[in-house]
């Protein structure tokens, strides 16, 4: 009875890790995780042009996506960065998703 107890602790323990976790600089909330924050910035000026990139992540199983800085300037069609940010989410550790966000001219 033991053994059977253990196994299905560790079990329980290994199923709820939080496989489908994403960058954050707070910690990953158990149930819900929503943060935005800086990456880098390099000209505090007005920039007229934005673009974003982001990949995702569902069950631990499937990630998919691009969330470079090389692929928000594409599909900003951006030339020089201002500045770069970034957006993690991740609800129960079953989604995640992770975005890159660009700013420039």
């Amino acid at each position: 009875m033991k053994l059977i107890r253990t196994l299905l602790t560790l079990s329980a323990a290994a199923t709820l890790s939080g496989c489908a976790a994403v960058s954050s600089p707070v910690g990953n909330g158990l149930l819900f995780t929503s943060i935005q924050g800086p990456v880098a910035v390099t000209e505090l000026s007005t920039a007229s042009k934005s673009g974003s990139a982001c990949a995702s992540n569902i069950l631990g199983l499937f990630a998919t996506g691009n969330a470079s800085i090389q692929a928000a300037k594409s599909n900003g069609n951006i030339t020089k960065v201002t500045t770069v940010d970034h957006k993690s989410t991740s609800v129960l550790g079953l989604f995640s998703n992770f975005c890159t966000t660009v700013t420039g001219e």
